[in-house]
């Protein structure tokens, strides 16, 4: 299967270019852009029309903490699969026999939609993922996984989740993906990456770069499983 990763596009979906052959495209969050949930929604709502045409067989989504019409409720899961996007909201899904697991949860930071406090993510993750699983997506990146930024003070930092990174290991899925931390300044987040000995592969799927909205620095991310 030929999976085509994709996240953070912020209204700019239509930039895209469409790779052929593909059987699956995952989307692991952020289409939109504001914070209030009704200026939101007809973004939502846009990307939707957009994502719903691509001739690509098997669609799934992951909202992200820009998506706060989503958490709201204002843009519910029957609105993406009537279109037969499967939406993942903590869910697992089978599709030809791969195994895929789905959370919009990113550590707190901000008033956003879909975000919990890091001291509670741990038990979380460990409850939601909670057997064999092929592929994971969460909004945010693990730890040290294709995660730098600059923090307010302007210095540097990882801004993952160690809780998911460990429970990641612990599975040791195919792949693992995800967005949230854009390319910004010198930093390049947009890519892939792998950890020692671990075989999964993690993919941080954003096209965007802070600061630059309105041109693409990325295309998403290809596999093959």
């Amino acid at each position: 299967m030929k999976i085509w990763h994709i996240s953070d596009t912020h209204t700019y979906h239509d930039l895209l270019t469409i790779p052929e052959g593909i059987d699956m495209v995952i989307h692991s969050g952020d289409c939109s852009n504001p914070r209030d949930p009704y200026n939101n929604e007809s973004e939502v709502r846009e990307f939707i029309d957009w994502y719903k045409d691509l001739p690509i067989k098997h669609k799934i989504y992951v909202a992200g903490n820009h998506d706060t019409s989503i958490e709201k409720g204002l843009v519910k899961k029957i609105d993406f699969s009537m279109h037969n996007i499967h939406y993942l909201e903590n869910d697992y899904i089978n599709i030809e026999g791969v195994e895929v697991f789905g959370s919009p949860h990113t550590p707190r930071f901000g008033q956003w939609a879909f975000m919990k406090d890091r001291d509670k993510l741990d038990r979380f993750w460990r409850y939601a993922i909670h057997g064999y699983v092929d592929i994971i997506i969460t909004h945010g990146p693990p730890k040290g996984a294709l995660d730098k930024s600059y923090n307010r003070d302007g210095s540097m930092e990882m801004c993952g989740d160690k809780s998911l990174l460990n429970r990641v290991f612990e599975l040791e899925p195919k792949l693992c993906l995800f967005g949230h931390i854009h390319n910004c300044k010198d930093i390049v987040n947009a890519g892939t990456l792998k950890f020692g000995n671990h075989e999964t592969i993690f993919s941080n799927g954003s096209v965007v770069t802070d600061g630059k909205f309105g041109k693409l620095s990325s295309n998403g991310n290809i596999f093959e499983i």
